[in-house]
Parts: structure tokens; sequence; C-alpha cells
């Protein structure tokens, strides 16, 4: 464990290298949510994907938007990051992705696995996928009825096993979304993920959005964060490959414990996506608003959109909420995660450095 002195230093210079990046924004995660529909009725969903009528680009204009990127920006240091929906529905998803194999790209998924049989396992892997993180929500009866789609937890366990045998990706990762139903089937999970051999295990909470909110009873109570928190900080404090999410900003006594990272909002100047129907805006999980859409591909040059639009979250949320601006973790928290902040009344849905406190 790391002294509060040495990670309030490091959390300092992150502050300041923060700042420099509101004027020299530094593209590195795009994010592609090449569908809005998805076999799956989850209902934690921030997307409320489904069985939905939807737009979906064509693959000229994906492989417009790469060819774009590529020109004005290059491929160094730059994840094409890939979701939906569940982004396997498309029939043209390998004539897009292997696209941006040849263009030079490096590019995961996230998926839910259902689809991955071995023969898609064996073309994800030529046409150049590197990583892949998939949802396993509990145990196999938890799972199902969360996502609300029987023999689903049997279905992603053996598309998981499928990219394990065919082997050759960078990391295969299985995600966890922790709610008040599930936290006490962690310990039965890794029991299973153990013998399998994945690459790591990242844990997240339910966030308070999307089908979420029509949901409170799956919501984490303060006990459930804390266990869930030190759940985590023991799983690595033995040396297993867990990790937080990327979401919120953790206080003195976890951040850097749960995860390789300090907290870091990357909205905006490290991240940028392109939905189903070409919007461009910051991170997908961010609430869908108007003010939020800087463009759309249609008809907009995405990386002129990326280098002069954005001004929105390239600001600290902090500064705009009377009681975060006065919180003695405001160099270091900046207002949390853009996606979890309720902008109608401007303040955080969530903070868990409070929570974590007490």
């Amino acid at each position: 464990m790391l002294d509060v002195r040495t990670k309030h230093a490091n959390m300092e210079k992150l502050a300041e290298y923060r700042k420099g990046l509101f004027r020299q924004p530094q593209l590195r995660n795009l994010f592609f949510e090449l569908t809005e529909r998805c076999n799956e009725r989850c209902l934690h969903c921030g997307s409320s994907c489904g069985d939905v009528q939807c737009s979906e680009l064509p693959p000229e204009v994906w492989h417009r938007v790469m060819d774009e990127v590529k020109q004005d920006l290059g491929t160094d240091h730059k994840m094409i990051c890939v979701t939906g929906g569940e982004p396997l529905l498309r029939t043209d998803f390998f004539e897009i992705m292997d696209y941006a194999r040849q263009l030079g790209f490096s590019w995961g998924m996230t998926s839910n696995g259902t689809l991955i049989t071995p023969d898609t396992a064996k073309m994800l892997k030529k046409a150049g996928m590197r990583t892949i993180s998939v949802s396993i929500d509990g145990l196999a009866d938890t799972h199902d009825a969360f996502r609300r789609t029987k023999g689903g937890w049997e279905r992603a366990m053996q598309g998981v096993q499928n990219l394990i045998d065919e082997g050759g990706f960078k990391e295969i990762q299985i995600t966890t979304v922790v709610t008040h139903q599930n936290i006490n089937e962690l310990d039965k999970l890794y029991k299973i993920m153990d013998k399998m051999d994945i690459d790591s295990w990242r844990i997240i909470n339910i966030e308070p959005m999307g089908r979420a909110k029509q949901h409170p009873e799956l919501l984490l109570t303060d006990d459930d964060y804390r266990y869930m928190f030190e759940y985590i900080r023991n799983m690595r404090m033995n040396g297993e490959p867990v990790c937080y999410g990327c979401s919120h900003y953790l206080g003195d006594e976890y951040e850097r414990e749960v995860r390789d990272w300090y907290f870091l909002c990357t909205a905006g100047i490290y991240t940028a996506s392109i939905t189903a129907d070409g919007d461009i805006i910051a991170c997908l999980d961010i609430e869908r608003r108007p003010e939020f859409v800087q463009g759309n591909v249609l008809h907009d040059r995405f990386t002129d959109v990326w280098k002069n639009k954005f001004g929105i979250f390239r600001r600290d949320l902090a500064d705009t909420n009377e009681k975060c601006s006065v919180c003695p973790d405001k160099d270091r928290c900046h207002g949390d995660s853009y996606h979890s902040w309720d902008f109608d009344n401007n303040q955080p849905l969530l903070c868990l450095k409070d929570i974590l406190a007490q």
C-alpha cells in the first residue's frame, strides 16, 4: 500500500497534466458503437439496448472515419474500442474491423460473448482483434435473470472458452457488474474463473443510470461498496489479476489500491465516441443530451470536431458545484466522472469518496 503523502503527490502531478490535456487533448480511445441492437435485455443497460430499430452507419462511413483519423492523427497509441448493443449482430462486422486491421489500428471489443463460436473466434483473430471483455454478471441463474436471457451464462462462458482455445489475443478479460443481488457471489465466481485461462477480471459497480434507475433493488448500499473495494484490494494483494474499472475517484484509502492507475475521467481529453447513427460524443456512458453532441460523421470530419469542439468536457465539473468546489479533494476528484453527473441538478449522482471514508 502507498502512503497518503505519496498518493497526493502523484495525483497533484496528474491534475497538472490533466490541465494540459484541456489545451492539447490526445485521442487514445475511439469508441465505435456499431449498433444499438442486442440479443440480451440487461436490467442495467445505460443505452437501453435490445430488440430495437435503429439507424446504423454503413461500412463505408466507418472506413472513411478511420481513413481520416489515420491521415490526421496517425494510428500510434490509439485503440479503437468496439461496442454496442452487441457488435457481432452486424453481418458486416468483419468487413468493418478487418479494414481497421489493414490501416494498422489496434482494436478491441466488449461483447456479451453469446455469439462467439469457434469459427467466430478464429475470424476475430484474423481481423486483428487484440483485446476483448466479455460480461459475466454472477452465477448462471443470477446472470441470466440480470440479462433476461435464458441460457446466456452458458453461451457466454463457452464464448470465452472458444477465445481461449483459439489463442493469439493480447487480453481476454471478464467484466462483472456488481449489484446488491450478486455481490455475495464474487468468491464463487472467482473459483470458476480461476480455472480458466483468462488474463484479467474487471469488477465494476452498477451505476444509477439507464435502465438501472428503474431497479433500485439492484443498486449497491454503502456497505456493499465498502465490501466490494475491500474484496478487490485483498485479491490484488494476493497477486490476483483483479481490478476495478476506470469510473470514480475513490479517496485516500483506495486510490491506486484497486487498479493500476489513479482516477482520471478521460471523456473528451483521451476518449471520443461515435454512436450508431454517427453522432460524435465523448464517452458512450454519458447521458445522451443534445448539448453533448459535438457533431456527426455524416457531415463533419471527425478530427476537426475532436480538435475544435468538446469544450464542455475540457473543464472541471467540481468548479460548477458549490459543495464540490470547496471539497479538499477537488483537485484529485475534479467532480468525478461525467457519466455519473446529474446535469439537471448540477451535482454528482455518486460520491464514493464520502461513502468509503465512513
